[in-house]
């Protein structure tokens, strides 16, 4: 039987009245060391998401309730999401790469290197509505065994990346960040939001038609309890980010509306379900689902 926990959110603003839902949350399942990069399966009605350190992927099948594996081991997977198709793209801590799953499981690197040299360890993805991916690399991964493998830094910072769909060329877009982590476009692709984990700050760039980004204002300031990792929006534009033990919601002008609060230390987070409206929480060891009112951005290959 699914636990299910008081939910507990922390209105900060008027317009937070038009966030709510269900009065409990559920943990849908636990045993994780350090769960990470929820991605929501619509066609199979199933949730995958990482357990960083103990090298595997996890499966919760939304008709059934149950858990299982899904990969193992997964090269220290961290963030994932889907492309245009349905394919499920993957950053890799232990392989320092991008991958894409094809549809007949067969797996296709995106990218491992920048001008000859090893990332990091990528760390999230996101995928635009012309094919290009993108993605940050902080070094968590080769810092220790822990997520990954102990190794020395190639490139000399930590950056956020773009590669092109036709190409395959892997380019700097921004090289100004300490730990590079979650990052989320804008409904209309217009913006991308990146969160700096170090940094405690949410910056907010400007995209250009040929991928170039400006820009890079800071959009929110967190605190020392409250430090940015994975990023959503829902159809409004509203900013949702997992930030400690906490999912905070931001407004699409920066206002912090409230906070969801969760009883272990947020990661990361995704919109699913039938209406996608069922958010997924990864949280240290466990993922939580609350299902409300608000129903998450579609992306823009698959219309309003």
């Amino acid at each position: 039987m699914t636990d299910t926990i008081p939910t507990e959110f922390e209105a900060l603003d008027e317009r937070a009245a038009a966030i709510g839902g269900d009065h409990y949350v559920e943990r849908l399942a636990t045993g994780c060391r350090w769960a990470e990069g929820p991605v929501y399966f619509a066609a199979g009605r199933f949730l995958v998401w990482s357990d960083i350190p103990n090298d595997r992927m996890l499966r919760w099948d939304e008709l059934t309730g149950t858990v299982g594996p899904f990969r193992q081991p997964s090269g220290y997977v961290n963030g994932n999401t889907l492309d245009r198709e349905g394919r499920l793209i993957s950053c890799e801590h232990g392989n320092r790469r991008v991958t894409r799953t094809e549809h007949d499981g067969s797996v296709t690197v995106i990218a491992d290197r920048w001008q000859g040299k090893r990332f990091n360890s990528p760390n999230d993805v996101v995928v635009r509505s012309d094919g290009s991916v993108w993605f940050t690399d902080p070094p968590y991964g080769i810092l220790s065994n822990y997520e990954g493998w102990a190794a020395e830094q190639e490139i000399d910072g930590c950056h956020v990346y773009r590669a092109d769909p036709v190409t395959g060329e892997v380019r700097i877009v921004a090289d100004d960040f300490s730990r590079p982590n979650g990052l989320a476009f804008s409904l209309d692709e217009s913006r991308l939001y990146v969160a700096d984990t170090q940094a405690r700050h949410l910056r907010v760039f400007d995209v250009g038609e040929d991928g170039t980004l400006s820009g890079g204002k800071v959009f929110a300031e967190g605190t020392p309890r409250e430090t940015y990792d994975g990023l959503r929006l829902d159809d409004t534009g509203r900013v949702w980010a997992a930030a400690g033990s906490a999912v905070l919601v931001y407004d699409p002008d920066g206002t912090l509306l409230g906070r969801l609060k969760l009883p272990e230390p947020t990661s990361n987070l995704v919109f699913g379900g039938r209406k996608r409206n069922r958010l997924f929480i990864t949280a240290t060891s466990s993922v939580y689902s609350l299902m409300g009112k608000v129903t998450g951005a579609r992306p823009v290959w698959a219309g309003r």
